[in-house]
């Protein structure tokens, strides 16, 4: 293959931009269950016939919408008590976003703190209101102390 031709060729997705497209449909996905009440399994089926999701880690995709919709409860208790409002009164991008990024900190500890953190950010800028990713951002730090302290520790201690 010539010098061109390479240059022409596309350049395959990274895992950290596969993965990001994933939690992008995941933050669709989450919202449309959240509103609709629809079956995870119908939603997870129309993703994949209305979307293009070659440019997402699929398997994670799955994972996150599974993951986030099965414990959602559980998710909404650990991170309800940095809230300056009622969960009732969360935007549901601003629930979606926040689930994903606790699901992420409680349950991927594969994911880096931050990157669950700045990810919640990015979709929250992206999808959410204004201001609404300065306010993610404040809660899921203030999970990430409670819920990866050792984590942070040693990130802070090897600097």
């Amino acid at each position: 293959m010539s010098d061109q031709e390479q240059a022409k060729k596309p350049k395959k997705p990274s895992r950290s931009q596969l993965r990001s497209a994933s939690r992008s449909f995941a933050l669709q996905a989450i919202y449309q269950w959240q509103m609709n009440h629809s079956s995870v399994n119908e939603i997870e089926a129309q993703f994949a016939v209305d979307h293009d999701m070659s440019s997402c880690d699929k398997t994670y995709f799955r994972e996150l919408i599974y993951g986030v919709s099965s414990k959602s409860k559980a998710l909404d208790a650990l991170f309800e008590p940095f809230l300056d409002r009622s969960l009732s009164e969360l935007d549901a991008i601003e629930l979606a976003t926040l689930r994903i990024g606790s699901f992420e900190l409680s349950e991927r500890l594969d994911v880096p703190y931050k990157v669950a953190i700045n990810e919640g950010v990015e979709l929250a800028k992206s999808f959410g209101a204004s201001e609404s990713h300065k306010y993610v951002n404040g809660i899921l730090d203030k999970l990430a102390q409670r819920v990866r302290r050792e984590e942070i520790a040693a990130r802070r201690n090897a600097k």
